[in-house]
């Protein structure tokens, strides 16, 4: 976020708009957006402090654009608006892994993110990541290092990509999900690899794959 300056107090409230509107939206708001959160009496007013605000460094502005409202750092570069997601452990796309906790991961700082659309938030809400180990997804196009998105639930139709948490191995896997009368199939997507099968009281589904973010090379 652009570190405050001493400005007047309308340009101010128009600067910390922007800010919250893009944190929450992921998209600049508009000119007239402005006007009505800021009770301005007019665009052109707000045209005036944009333009006050890009000659203090604050934002980039392409007026031919409706949303071309861009906010700088501190050394003049774009901040990205794109949502982050914390990828908060790794997943086995392959034998299953001990599993990875969320419930004390919310406050740290220790885990890297990944830039996501913000129509995948806006559409999923709160998401997290995980880093793929192993190669039983790869006919789905998932591979070792990727990171899956994944959308925290417990309910998952049958080939939904899931995220399976098997509770006497105390280990989870990324699969696709069958549920076939008292059991489960975990399904990989790779020819070599056979599925897991297991009691259905034994599995919990913990989310389901909603995007795939490549590793590249």
């Amino acid at each position: 976020m652009v570190t405050k300056k001493k400005m007047p107090a309308r340009r101010q409230q128009i600067l910390e708009f922007i800010q919250g509107f893009i944190s929450d939206n992921g998209i600049p708001p508009t000119v007239r957006d402005i006007q009505k959160a800021c009770e301005i009496s007019s665009t052109s007013v707000v045209d005036y402090n944009l333009h006050k605000l890009r000659q203090a460094g604050y934002l980039n502005r392409r007026p031919d654009v409706a949303r071309g409202i861009e906010l700088l750092d501190n050394e003049g570069q774009p901040v990205s608006s794109a949502p982050r997601v914390h990828i908060v452990g790794a997943i086995a796309a392959g034998l299953p892994l001990p599993v990875f906790t969320t419930e004390d991961v919310q406050s740290s700082e220790e885990f890297d993110e990944v830039e996501v659309s913000p129509d995948l938030q806006r559409r999923y809400g709160k998401l997290f990541g995980l880093a793929v180990r192993g190669t039983s997804m790869i006919d789905a196009l998932i591979d070792d290092g990727d990171v899956v998105i994944i959308k925290p639930g417990h309910e998952a139709a049958n080939g939904e990509m899931v995220v399976a948490w098997l509770k006497q191995e105390e280990e989870a896997t990324l699969k696709k999900f069958y549920l076939e009368g008292d059991r489960v199939r975990l399904q990989p997507a790779n020819g070599q690899m056979a599925p897991i099968y297991s009691p259905a009281e034994n599995v919990e589904v913990r989310g389901k794959v909603v995007s795939v973010m490549r590793k590249f090379a």
